[in-house]
């Protein structure tokens, strides 16, 4: 990324006068002088600065490398040569050298015959939120946990997670129609991000007397705090084979991936008292034993684990007008840590043995069989089959069940024809079927939360879509398109484990609860879009969508229905043979409505709007400047509402209190940029970035006072940034 960090106290007007005074100047000089021309190869290298604090640049800076330091080293390369007696290509890149996001790739490849390449790149990603604390080891995996005097007592803690890739490829042509491909990328992640634990005492959930309230005299809870500790390597090999001739082209290999995590649990001590719910210690003896010990048992971390496919693909073109695609992959992932690293394991066992095998089965038809008319049919079929041991890993007060295994078999089809009308119409009719069948639920399983299961959903639908091109400067497009899901009986939980099929009636409840993904859904949608040319220089596209989703299930509760609607407009206008001006807008809309259990309704809407326009010219030979602006402004809106059955208390608080505030975001940035060739071989350039951050949410604080853990650790995210970039850098080729 090309940005740069403003010094502290700088004036952004000042500076912008003074780069387009300097522009204005240049522009004064000789304009007879040929614009500086893109070399082959070349090398940049300049500094950036920015303005402002650390957290005040934490979205700013969340991606791009640019979070903690005031200045960076700007540095790029580009070497390209190419050895006329043997045709063979030599290139060097090297993108954000200076920053955590650097990347360098070098390669040499002879067209036709063979290729390699080594690459290598960062990312880090830095946590926008502000953590105060006193944790002890944190990002560990045993972090000590002590409760600070006050919220902000502590000391600041960034988290980051950086990852580093080395990635080699070779490619080699063994003939005319055969190539072989092969890939190897190895990915280091390191860092700690935003994790944590808590638990409420007395539970169901602990066996007794562990926590109950005869054991601890009193009720308690506590959330905490504890960083997941991120220590591991991805390793990515892929091999391949590519046979072409005048009708079918093949693709066969082996794709391979392998994890392996260093830390395998976490392990917290806390040491003394902490707070309760009321931000207050906990009084009496404080912290119950109980508690603590729940507390402090071993976090398990993500295992190792690994896959291996192998596949076949290609297509087939029977006739010029006729072609068929196809593809067959099989897959076998597997994990088999040894559960004596994770500090904890269940009688018997010595590893999961999880072992899940998928069939891939693809083929596809495309068909011109007359000028007007285009036909095209796909089908897709997998097939997942879970061969995890079941064993008794689970345990709530007495009651003890097993793991699950989850083995879909999904279907998939699709059937479409185009067809060219006169008048300049063009329609399009289309078909699609799903089905999704969930396997057989594991007996000794148990079911919480949800009052019933599906074993099979199907969904099937019809699309139109007609378009016609009105003139030769504007074409239109209308489409519907309207699908239905049902599925099989519901499966009922039993009272201690697994499931008995019943009906729709035998089931309902009136506070029922279903999962989103198995209840009948009845989905709509129409689209419109069109595209002008309302003069030479100026052209527009316009596009609007909108979209309803109705469920039902058997209860008043859950997720009643959806809407959403999207609307979009793109401009570009040709100013002249040396300045050009676009613009955009876009608008989406989504609500979801939704019932709890417990008498709250509440209409949960996203309404986010996108403004943009740029510029960009060439004042002389030897200049080219550029400029954008971008507003994004994000809402989220929580209406509720209650129902009949609502309790007196929650009519009490929703009435006083409104219900939860609106989460608010906006952010207004501006782009500016300069080039000014100062001979043939060689240019400076100019960025300026500002950018004006604004939100109001709830999540992590509200109201200037920031979210705090049972230890008093604190959690704030800085409402408003501002934030100056400027970058100067200098550009010569090489020879």
């Amino acid at each position: 990324m090309r940005t740069s960090k403003a010094l502290p106290g700088f004036s952004l007007k000042l500076l912008a006068l003074a780069l387009f005074a300097a522009f204005g100047q240049a522009h004064a000089e000789d304009e007879d002088i040929a614009a500086l021309t893109r070399p082959d190869s070349s090398v940049a290298v300049g500094v950036a600065g920015l303005s402002g604090s650390s957290s005040e640049r934490s979205f700013f800076g969340q991606y791009n490398g640019l979070r903690r330091n005031d200045t960076y080293l700007l540095l790029d390369l580009d070497y390209i040569k190419r050895d006329d007696a043997t045709g063979t290509w030599t290139t060097l890149q090297g993108r954000d050298l200076g920053l955590d996001t650097r990347e360098v790739q070098f390669g040499q490849q002879k067209q036709g015959d063979w290729k390699y390449s080594l690459e290598y790149n960062e990312m880090v990603r830095h946590d926008p939120r502000t953590i105060n604390t006193s944790l002890i080891g944190a990002g560990s995996t045993s972090p000590l946990v002590s409760r600070l005097a006050t919220v902000g007592s502590g000391d600041e803690l960034n988290l980051n997670l950086k990852r580093k890739n080395v990635t080699v490829s070779v490619e080699k042509w063994l003939s005319k129609s055969l190539q072989f491909e092969a890939s190897f990328k190895n990915e280091d992640k390191n860092g700690a991000r935003l994790f944590g634990n808590g638990f409420n005492c007395p539970s169901g959930a602990a066996p007794a007397p562990t926590c109950t309230t005869a054991a601890t005299g009193i009720n308690q809870w506590a959330l905490l705090m504890l960083p997941e500790p991120i220590n591991s390597t991805t390793k990515q090999f892929d091999a391949r084979l590519n046979y072409s001739n005048d009708k079918l082209l093949l693709s066969g290999g082996y794709y391979g991936s392998f994890y392996n995590n260093e830390y395998t649990s976490m392990s917290a001590t806390v040491d003394g008292n902490l707070n309760n719910p009321l931000g207050a210690p906990m009084g009496g003896a404080g912290l119950s034993s109980g508690l603590r010990s729940i507390l402090q048992l071993p976090i398990a971390l993500p295992p190792d684990n690994q896959a291996h496919q192998v596949f076949l693909s290609g297509n087939y073109a029977f006739t010029p007008t006729t072609r068929a695609n196809f593809k067959y992959a099989y897959s076998h992932a597997s994990q088999t840590d040894n559960y004596s690293s994770f500090g904890n394991a269940p009688n018997g066992r010595t590893n999961l043995g999880g072992s899940i095998d998928t069939s891939l089965y693809q083929f596809g038809l495309t068909s011109r069989p007359m000028p007007k008319l285009s036909l095209l049919a796909n089908v897709r079929y997998e097939d997942r089959n879970d061969k995890t041991p079941i064993a008794y890993y689970n345990i709530e007060g007495t009651k003890i069940f097993t793991n699950g295994n989850y083995s879909p078999k999904r279907l998939n089809g699709k059937l479409e024809a185009t067809y060219q009308l006169p008048a300049g119409y063009r329609a399009t009719l289309g078909a699609d079927y799903e089905s999704l069948d969930r396997s057989s639920f594991v007996p000794t399983n148990s079911v919480a939360g949800l009052s019933g299961l599906r074993q099979k959903t199907e969904e099937s639908g019809y699309r139109m879509e007609l378009r016609r091109s009105m003139s030769e400067t504007l074409t239109g497009a209308v489409g519907y398109q309207s699908s239905n899901r049902s599925g099989s009986g519901w499966l009922k939980p039993n009272s201690e484990l697994g499931v008995t099929e019943t009906s729709n009636s035998a089931i309902y409840s009136r506070t029922a609860i279903f999962p989103m993904s198995m209840v009948d859904r009845q989905r709509d949608k129409l689209k419109a879009s069109a595209d002008w040319a309302a003069t030479e220089q100026l052209s527009v596209q316009f596009m609007i969508e909108w979209g309803e989703d109705k469920f039902s299930a058997p209860t008043t509760k859950g997720l009643n229905s959806s809407h959403m609607a999207f609307y979009g407009m793109d401009l570009a206008y040709i100013l002249s043979d040396a300045w050009k001006l676009t613009g955009y807008w876009s608008r989406g809309d989504q609500t979801m409505h939704v019932d709890h259990s417990t008498g709250y309704m509440a209409a949960l809407r996203n309404l986010s709007d996108t403004y943009g326009i740029g510029v960009k010219g060439k004042p002389t030979s030897r200049l080219d400047i550029g400029a954008d602006l971008t507003l994004t402004d994000d809402k989220n809106e929580y209406n509720q509402g209650l129902d009949a059955s609502a309790s007196a208390a929650n009519k009490t608080l929703l009435a006083t209190s409104g219900g939860l505030p609106d989460v608010t975001f906006r952010q207004f940035t501006v782009k500016m940029f300069g080039k000014y060739a100062l001979q043939k071989n060689s240019a400076v350039r100019l960025d300026l970035i500002h950018q004006h951050t604004k939100m109001n949410e709830w999540t992590w604080g509200y109201g200037g006072t920031p979210f705090a853990y049972s230890d008093n650790t604190s959690v704030y995210l800085k409402p408003n940034q501002n934030v100056t970039y400027v970058g100067a850098t200098y550009i010569v080729a090489l020879p």
